[in-house]
């Protein structure tokens, strides 16, 4: 099924068809099965320049402003999102604590989100059923090819579904705890990243790292849900 790009103030969405998708835990040894629902997906990470405008402070250098933002926290991340909901005039979709501790969904709203760890799977493989969608030296810049730095966005081949950089480049934030009988608040990235080895650069490798932690090879891409 061909994708049709939806624009909301100016900012590109893919329209991501409905599906199922197995996931994995090879730590337990857990496969599970989930429905995603039809839902928006930015075609490349947040960059350095959309990030300095919403959040109104320099988070990487300023000659890289088309490159992924990095060293944002889960909880940064999720800060953005709403900014960015409410800057266009959509419902913001998480409610967050005062002391933000606590953030919850508005499943109902129109705003800005970080996928769900099942969504970016399901939208990273767009169809395809290897670890990867493509040869690796044409859709992403890691250990072999980065020259040990991030770079612009969609400069590599995008998947099926018209996605750019889903895997290598910066690992990216999801809205998933990893395991929260054992790790406890912490949250779920993918993707792999500029600084990775190849067998880490695949649509089905999992991450984990704490919400308040920024990591320089850590950024995020928004979601919508329709």
């Amino acid at each position: 099924m061909s994708n049709t790009e939806q624009r909301n103030a100016d900012y590109p969405m893919m329209e991501i068809p409905a599906g199922q998708i197995e996931l994995r835990d090879d730590r337990i040894k857990k496969t599970w099965t989930t429905e995603v629902k039809s839902f928006l997906l930015a075609p490349v990470p947040v960059t350095n320049d959309l990030y300095t405008t919403i959040m109104q402070k320099t988070n990487g250098p300023l000659n890289a402003l088309q490159a992924p933002v990095v060293n944002v926290s889960w909880n940064e991340a999720i800060l953005f999102s709403n900014l960015l909901s409410r800057q266009w005039g959509l419902r913001e979709y998480y409610s967050v604590s005062a002391e933000g501790e606590s953030v919850n969904c508005n499943l109902g709203a129109d705003g800005y989100r970080l996928p769900t760890e099942a969504e970016w799977q399901y939208a990273c493989k767009a169809g395809t059923t290897g670890y990867r969608y493509g040869e690796l030296d044409e859709i992403a810049w890691y250990e072999e090819n980065s020259e040990g730095g991030v770079h612009e966005v969609g400069k590599k081949c995008p998947n099926a579904w018209g996605l750019h950089d889903m895997l290598g480049n910066v690992w990216e934030w999801c809205w998933d705890l990893y395991d929260e009988e054992v790790y406890g608040s912490y949250r779920v990235f993918r993707g792999g990243s500029w600084a990775e080895e190849d067998r880490g650069c695949g649509a089905t490798c999992r991450r984990r790292s704490h919400p308040t932690f920024g990591i320089d090879d850590l950024g995020f891409r928004l979601a919508r849900s329709l």
